[in-house]
């Protein structure tokens, strides 16, 4: 069975739950070192998707992916609803007009998603942001895909490198957004952005294995 618009908003419900679970943690995060409302910031716009969705399910992924987009544009202050507006925007994007989605669509997908939050956000692998677990999750993806590998198993290569690199923001010193204020005290906290891109891509390799 392909990765259908079902299947693709399926993902994305599911994300949105994972996304509601970790509001918190989120919030905390992004307290340490933010202005502490990632957490509910992303919460309202993935809420706010769903809503959107329940009332009319578009029928390709790319318009369900662009959905999300305009939603998390339009209800996400700071700076993750234009990060993250503009990342689903490339995405879907790079997605088209397809009716399903297949291994090399998701990688280009993925690609266009950090790369729109490079261009947006100015910022590079190293500098304590979303991009330290995007850059590794789509290097991780291209190389897992291949003839006869799921998309399932590309996800599950983007999700581990996005957790690892998620991890690796903890001794950085950030030098983007509202944390560089910090200088030196940002070092020793986890960037929020970065925990939030693995979780959801964590969300999404995990419905399309079904678990």
């Amino acid at each position: 069975m392909g990765c259908d618009a079902a299947r693709t908003g399926g993902a994305l419900r599911r994300a949105a739950k994972v996304i509601a679970e970790h509001r918190d943690e989120l919030v905390e995060l992004d307290r340490a070192i933010g202005d502490g409302d990632h957490g509910e910031n992303m919460n309202r716009g993935f809420t706010a998707f769903v809503a959107a969705l329940d009332e009319a399910e578009p029928d390709q992924p790319g318009a369900v992916v662009k959905l999300l987009a305009t939603r998390l544009i339009s209800k996400v202050g700071g700076a993750a609803g234009p990060l993250y507006g503009t990342a689903f925007l490339r995405a879907a994007a790079a997605i088209g007009d397809a009716t399903e989605l297949t291994t090399d669509t998701v990688v280009a997908a993925l690609a266009a998603a950090r790369d729109g939050v490079v261009a947006r956000g100015k910022a590079e692998a190293g500098d304590k942001t979303m991009v330290d677990a995007l850059t590794p999750a789509v290097d991780a993806a291209r190389a897992a895909a291949g003839p006869g590998v799921t998309i399932a198993a590309v996800l599950a290569a983007a999700a581990g490198a996005a957790d690892t690199g998620a991890e690796s923001t903890i001794p950085l010193v950030a030098r983007k957004g509202r944390a560089s204020y910090l200088g030196e005290r940002s070092a020793g906290h986890l960037d929020p952005g970065a925990r939030s891109s693995a979780l959801l891509l964590r969300a999404l390799a995990d419905a399309a294995a079904g678990d």
